[in-house]
């Protein structure tokens, strides 16, 4: 059974840069949709892959993507060319994005972003425009299901004194 509070935990206390997006963002904002997986944007420079790396090693990670499925190894120069990680582990899986589409690389994601405190810990998820804005450029029903949520939540929260949690990123 996945446990996804742990792969979040393990981010945040190894000092992992990410900004949590997907099913697990939109269900932090609110949404009742349900989630199997956790899903990131992160910087994927090689200080930052080494936190990471450290942050789900003892979970044994595989790359889904293969087959076989092999370990996932930072091992030489290999990080250069990772440009997004798609991980099983024994918590669960972790799909590592670079950029997102619609948003753009890590650094502008992280501009769409707003802090949160999620199980006790501080970490930043992607606004309710952002994921708006990303899951518009995606043709999943899963997606449209959680945009008409996300747009019901905006509109209610949009009176409140803390807006700043639907925030779009300054001009």
């Amino acid at each position: 059974m996945a446990d996804l509070e742990l792969l979040i935990r393990r981010l945040i206390e190894h000092q992992v840069e990410f900004v949590l997006m997907g099913g697990m963002a939109a269900v932090a904002h609110g949404v009742t949709l349900v989630t199997r997986d956790v899903d990131v944007c992160c910087r994927f420079e090689l200080e930052n892959l080494q936190r990471l790396h450290r942050a789900v090693a003892d979970l044994h990670p595989v790359h889904r993507a293969t087959t076989p499925r092999l370990p996932w190894e930072l091992a030489g120069d290999s990080w250069r060319s990772l440009k997004d990680l798609y991980l099983s582990t024994d918590a669960g899986t972790l799909d590592c994005l670079g950029r997102i589409e619609g948003l753009g690389d890590f650094a502008e994601v992280l501009r769409w972003a707003v802090p949160i405190r999620l199980w006790g810990r501080d970490c930043h998820i992607l606004s309710i425009d952002g994921l708006i804005k990303s899951k518009q450029s995606l043709s999943r029903t899963q997606d449209k299901l959680a945009i008409l949520q996300l747009q019901a939540i905006k509109e209610r929260t949009q009176g409140r004194a803390n807006s700043g949690t639907t925030g779009k990123p300054p001009a």
